[in-house]
Order: C-alpha cells, then structure tokens, then sequence
C-alpha cells in the first residue's frame, strides 16, 4: 500500500484515496451514498478550518472555471427555491429539496474546486482507481461463479438507510441482480442500477489507461472491461468501446500525417453520409429493440416531461420531482434523462446552469488534449458525462463518479502552469 499512499501528505489527501481505495468495504456495509455525498463537504470543512488556522487562502489557486461549475451548481439552488415558491410547496419540501441538493448537483460544483485546492497527486487518485479496478474484477469472477450456482444475489437492505434518504437501491447490498426481461443476471457491482455501473466502467478505465505500473494498469482495465460487460448496459457498451480510442488517440491529432488524411477521408464521408447515416440509424434501432420495454418507458417519460415542462413551467420548472401515471410505472418524470430532468424540475434556469460549465470545459480541455495527458483524460471524462447525461440523471450519480468531477479541478488548475504529461 505505500505506492498507493507515497504522494498523500494532507487529512484531505488521505480521505479522498482512502474513500476509493475502501470502496468495497464500504459497499459491503451499504455505506457508499453516505461517503460520497459526504466527502466533499468533509474535505471543504477541513479545507477551511486548516485555511483558518494557518492564515492562507487556498481558494486563491481555484481557475476561473472551476469556480464557473460551482456558479452553476448555485444556479440550480436558487432554480429550486424559485420553483418552490412559484408551486407553493412549503418550508419543509424546500428544505429536504436543499439536503438533497447538497447531495447531489452541488457535489458537480463542489469536487472541481476543491480538485484545484487540494494538492493530491495525478498518480495517487489513478492508483487508488486501479485498486477499485482489480476489487472489481475479483469480484465480478466470484459472484459470477456463485451467479451459475444459483447462489441468492440479494443480500440485504443496510440499516444505515435511515440517514441517507434515498431509495432502497443506494443501500442494497448485492453480488448480483437480475434482469426483468430475461431474469438473466445482470451486474450492478457497488452502483444502485446496472447501467450505472456501465457508465462508471467508461469513467474508471479513463484513469486506469493512464496508469504507468504495468500490472496495476492491466488490473484496473481488466476490472473496467470485466464491469461494462457484466452490467449489460447498452449505452455503456458503446461508450466504452468509443472512450478507449478517443483517448489513445487524440494526442495524435498535432500528427500532421493525421490531419491530411482526415482532410481526405472528409470529402468521402460527405460522399457516403447518406449510407452511413442509415447504418448508424439502423443499428441504434436494433440496440433500442434489444430491450422494448425499457425503451418504451424511456420514451414515455421524456414526452412527458418536455409536455409538462413546455406548457406548466418553461423557466424555472416544478421544483420537485414528480412520479409518472401507470404508463411509465411510476417512475419520476425526467428519470433516465438528464436534460428532461433539468426541464422539468429547474426549467430552462437549470438546463443553462449545467450546459454552460460542461461545453465550455469540453471546448477549454480539447484545446489542450493533444499535448497534455491529464487535458485528454478530462476531456473524455466530459465526453463520457454528456453521452450518458441522455440514459441517466448525472447528479444522483455523483456520489460515486466524484473521482471524475475532482479530476476536473485537478487539470483546471494544473493546465495554465504548463504541467503536461502525468
């Protein structure tokens, strides 16, 4: 474990590593919401309480859009309270609304800054993935094999669900699940559904790629790959296998070589758009008759949310969320879908609030991705965020992508000073 803690100096540093490298344990006691909603506020209490004490304002480090995420996040605070108002839903729902807030969107805004305060090391935080990867896939091969002998997959419910507040699935303890339609196992690893365990396998094997420990680096994509298959995410499948090139690659693109060809297969792909075009149509409708029922919902709760959204509430939206009729099992309206999420509880306030900060990071990182590793890695991790924010709601995720969001203030603040490869 010394490699893993050589770069760890601070309480801060030492709970952001330790928080991933125990990820398992953690899970094995249905802790994982609980520390992950409450890392970042932890860490910022200790970052402050030690900026007291010694007289230096660490936040003096913090780029410009770093801050510009945490402006987001109080943009969607104040969207909450506004719709609150506006639907009269009293003191009470707007204070739960706010502790959920807290646990949610504001960890967006929370974890990029404090990557731009605290000094953890590039090398730690993927180290500390790369364990998480090789946990995973020892634990993928044994629940596997107790998955063919019809070992129950379900453990337990943990009883620490009375302080987080969710659902059942944050706190469901499990070896495997099954999957409705089939009644095949279907792999949620420590996530509280499936296809999130698809995107963190698409997040994770960004930052075991960078790996420079030979072992530890085939560990921890092994774990990522042993993840996404077992998951059976669609969406996560094709990201995953989009991602790895993406980020091999882009460094590729000051490549001379690369940019004349790509200035000659243009003229062919405009060509054949209308073919390909088809193709990728046509396979992306095979992919949403794998599994009808799903798609069906999906489909069900996003007409309703821009229908409700475009006629009741197009500014500021309704301030909570609502659970759907029959046709939709009853699932929250917006659910599956980031941006009708947004429509729908913080209007087009909250929508500008996440968009912004995620294009212009996206656009700001890829300027750099192809001389600086830790740019590349960002700018995936984005490209990642954006393509799943269209299967899932990023912000009841972020209690365990964090790693990802912390990432981003790390190469922030590290960019303008001219650091390059990790």
């Amino acid at each position: 474990m010394q490699s893993q803690t050589h770069y760890q100096r601070t309480v801060e540093e030492k709970l952001i590593c330790w928080a991933l490298l125990f990820t398992y344990p953690i899970y094995a006691v249905g802790g994982l919401y609980i520390t992950g909603s409450a890392l970042g506020w932890c860490v910022l209490g200790i970052v402050l309480l030690r900026a007291f004490v010694e007289g230096e304002n660490s936040f003096k480090q913090v780029p410009l859009i770093a801050w510009l995420w945490g402006l987001g996040m109080l943009v969607m605070l104040i969207s909450l309270w506004v719709g609150h108002a506006n639907w009269s839903l009293g003191t009470t729902q707007t204070v739960k609304s706010s502790v959920g807030w807290a646990k949610g969107w504001a960890l967006l805004g929370l974890f990029p800054i404090l990557g731009a305060v605290v000094n953890l090391k590039p090398e730690s935080l993927i180290r500390a993935v790369c364990v998480v990867g090789k946990h995973t896939a020892i634990f993928g091969v044994i629940t596997f094999v107790l998955y063919v002998v019809r070992v129950p997959g379900q453990l337990f419910i943990s009883p620490l669900q009375i302080l987080g507040g969710a659902g059942d699935n944050f706190f469901m303890v499990s070896l495997y699940g099954l999957n409705p339609e089939t009644g095949a196992g279907r792999w949620q690893f420590f996530a509280p559904w499936a296809p999130a365990a698809g995107f963190l396998s698409c997040i994770f094997v960004i930052f075991c790629l960078q790996e420079k420990d030979k072992v530890w680096r085939n560990w921890g994509v092994a774990g990522c790959v042993v993840m996404a298959l077992l998951s059976q995410s669609r969406a996560g499948w094709a990201i995953f296998i989009m991602i790895i090139p993406l980020f091999l690659f882009t460094k590729q693109l000051k490549n001379p070589w690369l940019l004349l060809g790509f200035g000659f297969l243009l003229p062919v792909i405009l060509v054949l758009g209308e073919p390909v075009y088809e193709w990728v149509m046509d396979t992306f409708q095979q992919i949403k008759e794998a599994r009808p029922a799903s798609t069906r919902v999906r489909a069900a709760l996003e007409n309703l949310a821009v229908q409700r959204w475009r006629d009741e509430a197009p500014i500021w939206g309704h301030g909570k969320v609502e659970s759907g009729p029959k046709l939709v099992e009853f699932m929250p309206i917006g659910s599956h879908h980031t941006w009708y999420g947004l429509l729908f509880v913080k209007g087009l306030v909250g929508l500008f609030a996440l968009a912004i900060p995620m294009a212009l990071s996206l656009i700001y990182l890829f300027i750099f991705s192809a001389h600086n590793v830790q740019a590349r890695a960002g700018m995936c991790m984005l490209v990642v965020f954006t393509c799943y924010s269209f299967f899932e709601n990023l912000e009841i995720l972020a209690y365990l992508y964090w790693p990802a969001l912390f990432w981003l203030g790390m190469t922030f603040k590290n960019l303008p000073n001219g650091v390059s490869d990790v």
